[in-house]
Protein backbone atom coordinates (compact mmCIF):
# COMPACT_ATOMS: atom_id res chain seq x y z
CA UNK A 1 0.00 0.00 0.00
CA UNK A 2 1.08 3.56 -0.67
CA UNK A 3 1.54 5.79 2.35
CA UNK A 4 -0.70 8.68 1.25
CA UNK A 5 -3.18 10.87 3.09
CA UNK A 6 -6.70 11.51 1.79
CA UNK A 7 -5.70 14.62 -0.17
CA UNK A 8 -2.78 12.86 -1.84
CA UNK A 9 -4.91 9.84 -2.74
CA UNK A 10 -7.49 12.11 -4.36
CA UNK A 11 -4.78 13.90 -6.34
CA UNK A 12 -3.50 10.55 -7.56
CA UNK A 13 -6.98 9.60 -8.70
CA UNK A 14 -7.43 12.96 -10.46
CA UNK A 15 -4.19 12.90 -12.47
CA UNK A 16 -3.59 9.18 -13.02
CA UNK A 17 -7.03 7.55 -12.65
CA UNK A 18 -5.69 5.01 -10.15
CA UNK A 19 -6.33 4.21 -6.51
CA UNK A 20 -3.47 2.29 -4.97
CA UNK A 21 -0.76 0.20 -6.59
CA UNK A 22 -1.26 -0.45 -10.32
CA UNK A 23 -0.15 -3.51 -12.24
CA UNK A 24 3.07 -3.21 -14.21
CA UNK A 25 5.98 -0.80 -13.90
CA UNK A 26 5.59 2.39 -11.90
CA UNK A 27 7.31 5.19 -10.02
CA UNK A 28 5.43 7.34 -7.51
CA UNK A 29 6.97 10.68 -6.63
CA UNK A 30 5.50 12.51 -3.62
CA UNK A 31 6.79 15.80 -2.23
CA UNK A 32 10.15 15.59 -3.96
CA UNK A 33 10.92 11.92 -3.25
CA UNK A 34 10.27 8.59 -4.92
CA UNK A 35 8.18 6.66 -2.38
CA UNK A 36 7.55 3.50 -4.42
CA UNK A 37 9.05 2.04 -7.59
CA UNK A 38 8.61 -1.22 -9.48
CA UNK A 39 10.20 -2.61 -12.66
CA UNK A 40 9.10 -5.56 -14.76
CA UNK A 41 10.95 -8.08 -16.88
CA UNK A 42 10.64 -5.77 -19.90
CA UNK A 43 10.66 -2.32 -18.31
CA UNK A 44 13.41 -1.10 -16.01
CA UNK A 45 12.97 2.09 -13.98
CA UNK A 46 16.05 3.39 -12.22
CA UNK A 47 16.99 6.67 -10.51
CA UNK A 48 19.35 9.03 -12.26
CA UNK A 49 22.91 9.08 -11.00
CA UNK A 50 24.05 12.45 -12.41
CA UNK A 51 23.32 16.00 -11.34
CA UNK A 52 19.65 15.87 -12.35
CA UNK A 53 16.89 14.38 -10.25
CA UNK A 54 14.56 11.95 -11.99
CA UNK A 55 14.43 8.49 -13.49
CA UNK A 56 15.51 6.55 -16.57
CA UNK A 57 12.97 4.18 -18.09
CA UNK A 58 14.37 1.50 -20.41
CA UNK A 59 11.84 -0.53 -22.40
CA UNK A 60 13.06 -3.67 -24.15
CA UNK A 61 12.48 -4.22 -27.85
CA UNK A 62 9.37 -6.27 -28.53
CA UNK A 63 7.51 -5.19 -25.37
CA UNK A 64 3.74 -5.13 -25.98
CA UNK A 65 0.68 -4.16 -23.97
CA UNK A 66 2.33 -2.90 -20.79
CA UNK A 67 1.40 0.27 -18.91
CA UNK A 68 3.88 2.48 -17.05
CA UNK A 69 2.66 4.88 -14.33
CA UNK A 70 4.87 7.79 -13.25
CA UNK A 71 2.62 10.28 -11.38
CA UNK A 72 3.89 13.18 -9.26
CA UNK A 73 2.02 14.46 -6.20
CA UNK A 74 2.86 17.62 -4.25
CA UNK A 75 1.07 18.50 -1.01
CA UNK A 76 3.87 20.43 0.70
CA UNK A 77 3.58 24.19 0.28
CA UNK A 78 6.68 25.90 -1.07
CA UNK A 79 8.20 22.84 -2.72
CA UNK A 80 10.09 23.71 -5.89
CA UNK A 81 11.60 20.99 -8.07
CA UNK A 82 12.80 20.15 -11.57
CA UNK A 83 12.61 16.46 -12.50
CA UNK A 84 14.16 14.87 -15.60
CA UNK A 85 12.68 11.62 -16.86
CA UNK A 86 14.20 9.91 -19.91
CA UNK A 87 12.55 7.08 -21.83
CA UNK A 88 14.62 4.76 -23.99
CA UNK A 89 12.18 2.72 -26.03
CA UNK A 90 13.37 -0.20 -28.15
CA UNK A 91 12.13 -1.39 -31.53
CA UNK A 92 8.71 -3.00 -32.10
CA UNK A 93 7.30 -1.74 -28.81
CA UNK A 94 3.67 -0.87 -28.00
CA UNK A 95 3.15 0.63 -24.53
CA UNK A 96 1.10 3.22 -22.65
CA UNK A 97 2.70 5.75 -20.31
CA UNK A 98 0.55 7.53 -17.70
CA UNK A 99 2.17 10.59 -16.16
CA UNK A 100 0.61 13.70 -14.63
CA UNK A 101 1.11 15.99 -11.66
CA UNK A 102 -1.28 17.12 -8.95
CA UNK A 103 -0.51 19.94 -6.52
CA UNK A 104 -2.35 20.77 -3.31
CA UNK A 105 -1.16 24.02 -1.74
CA UNK A 106 -2.60 25.37 1.50
CA UNK A 107 0.39 27.50 2.53
CA UNK A 108 1.85 30.94 1.84
CA UNK A 109 4.61 29.86 -0.57
CA UNK A 110 4.31 28.89 -4.23
CA UNK A 111 4.61 25.22 -5.16
CA UNK A 112 6.40 24.54 -8.46
CA UNK A 113 7.00 21.37 -10.47
CA UNK A 114 9.00 21.43 -13.70
CA UNK A 115 8.80 18.05 -15.42
CA UNK A 116 11.20 17.47 -18.33
CA UNK A 117 10.43 14.27 -20.24
CA UNK A 118 12.46 13.00 -23.20
CA UNK A 119 11.38 10.06 -25.36
CA UNK A 120 13.69 8.16 -27.70
CA UNK A 121 11.31 5.93 -29.65
CA UNK A 122 12.73 3.01 -31.63
CA UNK A 123 11.79 1.75 -35.08
CA UNK A 124 8.27 0.38 -35.66
CA UNK A 125 7.25 1.31 -32.12
CA UNK A 126 4.09 2.93 -30.81
CA UNK A 127 3.62 4.84 -27.55
CA UNK A 128 0.56 6.40 -25.97
CA UNK A 129 1.45 9.14 -23.48
CA UNK A 130 -1.18 10.57 -21.12
CA UNK A 131 -0.33 13.58 -18.97
CA UNK A 132 -2.84 15.36 -16.73
CA UNK A 133 -2.19 18.42 -14.57
CA UNK A 134 -4.34 19.63 -11.71
CA UNK A 135 -4.03 22.17 -8.90
CA UNK A 136 -6.13 22.72 -5.78
CA UNK A 137 -5.95 24.17 -2.28
CA UNK A 138 -6.51 27.63 -0.75
CA UNK A 139 -2.83 28.58 -0.53
CA UNK A 140 -0.34 30.30 -2.81
CA UNK A 141 0.20 29.53 -6.48
CA UNK A 142 0.29 26.08 -8.05
CA UNK A 143 2.80 26.24 -10.93
CA UNK A 144 3.48 23.50 -13.48
CA UNK A 145 5.95 23.79 -16.35
CA UNK A 146 6.08 20.59 -18.43
CA UNK A 147 8.61 20.05 -21.21
CA UNK A 148 8.14 17.07 -23.52
CA UNK A 149 10.72 16.13 -26.15
CA UNK A 150 10.30 13.26 -28.59
CA UNK A 151 12.64 11.69 -31.14
CA UNK A 152 10.78 9.24 -33.35
CA UNK A 153 12.69 6.69 -35.42
CA UNK A 154 11.56 5.21 -38.75
CA UNK A 155 7.97 3.88 -38.83
CA UNK A 156 7.29 4.85 -35.22
CA UNK A 157 4.16 6.50 -33.82
CA UNK A 158 3.44 8.60 -30.75
CA UNK A 159 0.03 9.67 -29.45
CA UNK A 160 0.01 12.36 -26.77
CA UNK A 161 -2.94 13.48 -24.66
CA UNK A 162 -1.91 16.54 -22.66
CA UNK A 163 -4.53 17.92 -20.27
CA UNK A 164 -4.67 20.75 -17.76
CA UNK A 165 -7.82 20.00 -15.80
CA UNK A 166 -8.19 22.91 -13.37
CA UNK A 167 -6.52 24.97 -10.68
CA UNK A 168 -3.08 25.58 -12.22
CA UNK A 169 -2.21 29.25 -11.63
CA UNK A 170 0.70 29.45 -14.06
CA UNK A 171 2.05 27.10 -16.69
CA UNK A 172 4.51 27.16 -19.58
CA UNK A 173 4.01 24.02 -21.62
CA UNK A 174 6.67 23.22 -24.21
CA UNK A 175 6.39 20.24 -26.55
CA UNK A 176 8.82 19.44 -29.35
CA UNK A 177 9.25 16.46 -31.66
CA UNK A 178 11.53 15.38 -34.48
CA UNK A 179 10.32 12.68 -36.85
CA UNK A 180 12.24 10.30 -39.08
CA UNK A 181 10.95 8.51 -42.20
CA UNK A 182 7.29 7.43 -42.07
CA UNK A 183 7.01 8.41 -38.41
CA UNK A 184 3.73 9.86 -37.16
CA UNK A 185 2.72 11.95 -34.16
CA UNK A 186 -0.68 12.97 -32.82
CA UNK A 187 -0.77 15.68 -30.15
CA UNK A 188 -4.08 16.44 -28.44
CA UNK A 189 -4.00 19.25 -25.92
CA UNK A 190 -6.89 20.13 -23.59
CA UNK A 191 -6.44 23.34 -21.59
CA UNK A 192 -8.75 24.99 -19.05
CA UNK A 193 -8.02 28.23 -17.20
CA UNK A 194 -10.05 30.37 -14.80
CA UNK A 195 -9.59 33.14 -12.27
CA UNK A 196 -6.42 35.08 -13.07
CA UNK A 197 -4.45 32.08 -14.30
CA UNK A 198 -1.90 32.32 -17.08
CA UNK A 199 -1.10 29.55 -19.55
CA UNK A 200 1.48 29.47 -22.34
CA UNK A 201 1.68 26.48 -24.66
CA UNK A 202 4.11 26.14 -27.53
CA UNK A 203 4.47 23.11 -29.78
CA UNK A 204 7.24 22.62 -32.36
CA UNK A 205 7.30 19.60 -34.68
CA UNK A 206 9.98 18.96 -37.30
CA UNK A 207 9.10 16.54 -40.09
CA UNK A 208 12.62 15.63 -41.07
CA UNK A 209 12.14 12.77 -43.54
CA UNK A 210 9.78 11.58 -46.29
CA UNK A 211 6.32 10.29 -45.29
CA UNK A 212 6.56 11.80 -41.80
CA UNK A 213 3.29 13.31 -40.57
CA UNK A 214 1.89 15.27 -37.64
CA UNK A 215 -1.58 16.15 -36.35
CA UNK A 216 -1.83 18.80 -33.63
CA UNK A 217 -5.23 19.54 -32.10
CA UNK A 218 -5.67 22.05 -29.28
CA UNK A 219 -8.95 22.66 -27.42
CA UNK A 220 -8.96 25.45 -24.84
CA UNK A 221 -11.42 27.23 -22.58
CA UNK A 222 -10.53 30.50 -20.86
CA UNK A 223 -12.82 31.88 -18.14
CA UNK A 224 -12.88 34.90 -15.80
CA UNK A 225 -9.70 37.01 -16.19
CA UNK A 226 -7.40 34.20 -17.29
CA UNK A 227 -4.93 34.55 -20.16
CA UNK A 228 -3.86 31.90 -22.66
CA UNK A 229 -1.22 32.02 -25.37
CA UNK A 230 -0.99 29.07 -27.77
CA UNK A 231 1.54 28.66 -30.59
CA UNK A 232 2.22 25.76 -32.92
CA UNK A 233 5.09 25.51 -35.38
CA UNK A 234 5.33 22.73 -37.96
CA UNK A 235 8.52 22.47 -40.01
CA UNK A 236 8.28 20.37 -43.16
CA UNK A 237 11.71 19.48 -44.53
CA UNK A 238 10.73 16.60 -46.84
CA UNK A 239 7.80 14.97 -48.63
CA UNK A 240 5.64 15.13 -45.50
CA UNK A 241 2.25 16.18 -44.13
CA UNK A 242 1.42 18.38 -41.16
CA UNK A 243 -1.86 19.68 -39.75
CA UNK A 244 -2.43 22.05 -36.84
CA UNK A 245 -5.83 22.98 -35.41
CA UNK A 246 -6.58 25.32 -32.50
CA UNK A 247 -10.11 25.95 -31.19
CA UNK A 248 -10.77 28.07 -28.11
CA UNK A 249 -13.81 29.22 -26.17
CA UNK A 250 -13.38 32.61 -24.52
CA UNK A 251 -15.61 33.73 -21.65
CA UNK A 252 -16.07 36.64 -19.26
CA UNK A 253 -12.97 38.90 -19.40
CA UNK A 254 -10.43 36.30 -20.53
CA UNK A 255 -7.83 36.73 -23.28
CA UNK A 256 -6.72 34.10 -25.80
CA UNK A 257 -3.98 34.36 -28.42
CA UNK A 258 -3.40 31.63 -31.04
CA UNK A 259 -0.35 31.73 -33.31
CA UNK A 260 -0.08 28.85 -35.78
CA UNK A 261 3.06 28.81 -37.93
CA UNK A 262 4.06 26.69 -40.92
CA UNK A 263 7.59 26.42 -42.31
CA UNK A 264 7.82 24.53 -45.59
CA UNK A 265 11.44 23.71 -46.46
CA UNK A 266 10.56 21.34 -49.30
CA UNK A 267 8.29 21.73 -52.33
CA UNK A 268 6.81 18.35 -51.38
CA UNK A 269 5.71 19.41 -47.90
CA UNK A 270 1.94 19.71 -47.35
CA UNK A 271 1.19 21.82 -44.28
CA UNK A 272 -2.20 23.09 -43.07
CA UNK A 273 -3.29 25.14 -40.08
CA UNK A 274 -6.65 26.21 -38.66
CA UNK A 275 -7.48 28.48 -35.71
CA UNK A 276 -10.77 29.67 -34.23
CA UNK A 277 -11.57 31.63 -31.07
CA UNK A 278 -15.09 32.56 -30.02
CA UNK A 279 -17.72 32.60 -27.31
CA UNK A 280 -20.32 29.95 -26.65
CA UNK A 281 -23.12 30.29 -29.18
CA UNK A 282 -26.37 31.65 -27.74
CA UNK A 283 -28.42 29.00 -29.53
CA UNK A 284 -26.46 26.27 -27.73
CA UNK A 285 -27.18 27.85 -24.35
CA UNK A 286 -30.83 28.42 -25.18
CA UNK A 287 -31.34 24.83 -26.27
CA UNK A 288 -29.94 23.42 -23.03
CA UNK A 289 -31.73 25.96 -20.83
CA UNK A 290 -35.08 24.97 -22.37
CA UNK A 291 -34.36 21.51 -20.93
CA UNK A 292 -34.27 22.96 -17.42
CA UNK A 293 -30.58 23.79 -16.97
CA UNK A 294 -29.40 27.09 -15.54
CA UNK A 295 -27.07 29.19 -17.68
CA UNK A 296 -24.06 28.09 -15.62
CA UNK A 297 -25.07 24.44 -15.87
CA UNK A 298 -25.55 24.78 -19.62
CA UNK A 299 -22.14 26.41 -19.99
CA UNK A 300 -20.57 23.59 -17.99
CA UNK A 301 -22.15 20.96 -20.21
CA UNK A 302 -20.92 22.68 -23.37
CA UNK A 303 -17.40 23.12 -21.99
CA UNK A 304 -17.16 19.48 -20.89
CA UNK A 305 -18.23 18.29 -24.33
CA UNK A 306 -15.83 20.70 -26.07
CA UNK A 307 -12.83 19.54 -24.05
CA UNK A 308 -13.41 15.82 -24.59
Amino acid sequence: MLSLDDIERQLLQDVADINGIPAGAYNFRVNGKSISRHSTANIDISPKTGRHRGIDINIKSGTKGEVIHIPVIISASGLKEAVYNDFFIGDNVDVTIVAGCGIYNCGADNSIHDGIHSFHVGKNSHISYIEKHYGTGPGAQKILNPTTRLFLAKNSTAELLLEQIKGVDSTHRHTEAELAENAHIVIKERLFTHGRQNAVSDIVVTLRKDAASADIVSRAVAQDHSIQNFSSHIIGAANCRGHSECDAIIMDHAQVTATPALDAQSVNATLIHEAAIGKIANEQLTKLMTLGLTQRQAESQIINGFLK
